[in-house]
């Protein structure tokens, strides 16, 4: 067999690289000990506040979409060739009801794409997903300023418009060629109604976002009570998905009903662990539909095969992000004081660096605003305040893992440019008026 010396220089250089790293790992420098334990802190705090609640959702979330909706469905809506404002509004619209992080929002943007949304639309979804955040924006112009609230909130509506259609206009020819594809398309056969499929996924929509509800700065007001009745609102909900595994999906009622009686009895016995009946919810759920032989066990392998990929390229982008940043209040390898002086003004530099390290920091929903309160009192300018807000929640280094996976190197390196971009010159026209 014929040796390809381009690949084995490749392979040599990787592992010179490797090697390198190795031999020249500061070990015993307080500030790598403290990153070290800081990614590990880090990626131990995602594993418990997100996995579960978050993306264990969203996956099922995404299976489903990938089985009980129609191709035909996802293209008249989000199509290439889907009328544009119906479009860019739905995909706008359906992110923004989420309210979740860039990590969560990742599963059901998979979804959609590959199920024939077109690049445009499914950018501006996976975009308003994190960034289109009601609470988010309202907390940010309580604790940082109406004004830079009014911004955050015109900024990133405008924003996942503006993305998605850039992204469809650069890759125009390849959306064209996609279209002509889907032409051709046989339709599916339509298995139940649609105010069915609706109140299937309203029911999964709900769980998430009833399960990820943040505690309010008031303790007063209808979102400190929908926050207080969280879980009993998250399992009334378990409930009606119970109910439709049996009467609309037909799975056995004796497997649904033992695992919900198993849920609630753990409920009883933890009333303050919520999350032990949550995950013994998600095992029986998994059990359920794993162990049927119809589209349920679709269900569970869609959902399945999206885990298998998303979840070791998020784990290990936290792992570095925590390493590199740290955590809020928490020092990586490279100092906050840095950040801190570099975002000072409102100049070109500023609202760019903002824009970047912005880019590739992990947010969870809602930390952004604590800590950019934290650098405003440092000095931090208006402008790349207002910059970092809009490219931050919205990726993250392991979002972009992940991005890389579902739709190539390029497109992400495509859409990552543009986002930073336009958050910088949002920045610089915020911080100038």
């Amino acid at each position: 067999m014929k040796v390809s010396w381009k690949e084995e220089w490749k392979a040599l250089a990787a592992l010179t690289a490797a090697f390198l790293i190795c031999f020249h790992l500061p070990v015993g420098q307080p500030r790598f000990n403290n990153a070290v334990l800081e990614a590990l802190r880090l990626v131990k705090w995602y594993a418990q506040e997100h996995v579960l609640l978050c993306l264990v959702p969203a996956f099922f979330i995404a299976g489903a979409i990938g089985v009980f909706i129609s191709q035909q469905s996802v293209m008249k809506y989000l199509g290439a060739g889907a009328d544009k404002v119906l479009a860019y509004g739905v995909a706008s619209m359906s992110g923004s009801v989420l309210a979740v992080c860039s990590c969560t929002v990742l599963p059901l943007f998979g979804g959609i794409y590959r199920m024939g949304a077109g690049l445009g639309p499914a950018c501006a979804f996976l975009y308003s997903g994190p960034a289109i955040n009601v609470l988010a924006i309202v907390l940010t112009a309580r604790v940082l300023g109406l004004e830079l609230g009014i911004a955050r909130a015109m900024g990133a509506v405008l924003f996942s418009i503006v993305v998605g259609l850039l992204m469809h206009v650069i890759y125009r020819k390849e959306e064209f060629e996609k279209l002509k594809s889907q032409a051709g398309a046989p339709e599916t056969e339509v298995k139940r109604p649609l105010w069915q499929n609706t109140a299937f996924f309203a029911v999964m929509i709900l769980i998430l976002v009833f399960a990820n509800w943040g505690k309010p700065a008031q303790d007063s007001g209808l979102w400190f009570y929908i926050y207080s009745a969280k879980w009993l609102l998250s399992a009334l909900c378990g409930l009606a998905l119970a109910g439709i595994l049996i009467c609309w999906l037909k799975l056995p009622f004796l497997k649904v009903t033992l695992a919900a009686a198993a849920v609630s009895a753990l409920a009883l016995l933890f009333p303050k662990q919520p999350l032990v009946p949550f995950t013994a919810a998600s095992i029986g759920l998994a059990f359920v539909t794993s162990t049927d032989e119809g589209e349920s066990g679709e269900w569970f392998s869609q959902s399945w095969a999206f885990a298998k990929q998303i979840m070791p390229l998020l784990l290990w982008g936290v792992l570095v992000a925590g390493l590199l940043l740290g955590r809020p209040g928490g020092e990586g390898i490279i100092p906050s004081e840095w950040v801190s002086k570099a975002v000072g003004g409102n100049s070109l530099s500023a609202n760019l660096f903002a824009s970047v390290a912005g880019a590739f920091m992990y947010f969870a929903t809602l930390t952004e605003v604590p800590i950019l309160e934290g650098l405003i009192r440092n000095g931090m300018g208006k402008g790349p305040a207002l910059a970092l807000l809009l490219a931050g929640p919205a990726l993250s280094l392991p979002s972009m893992l992940v991005i890389r996976s579902i739709m190539g190197t390029q497109k992400t390196i495509v859409f990552v440019l543009l986002v930073v971009a336009m958050a910088t010159i949002s920045g610089l026209l915020f911080g100038a008026l």
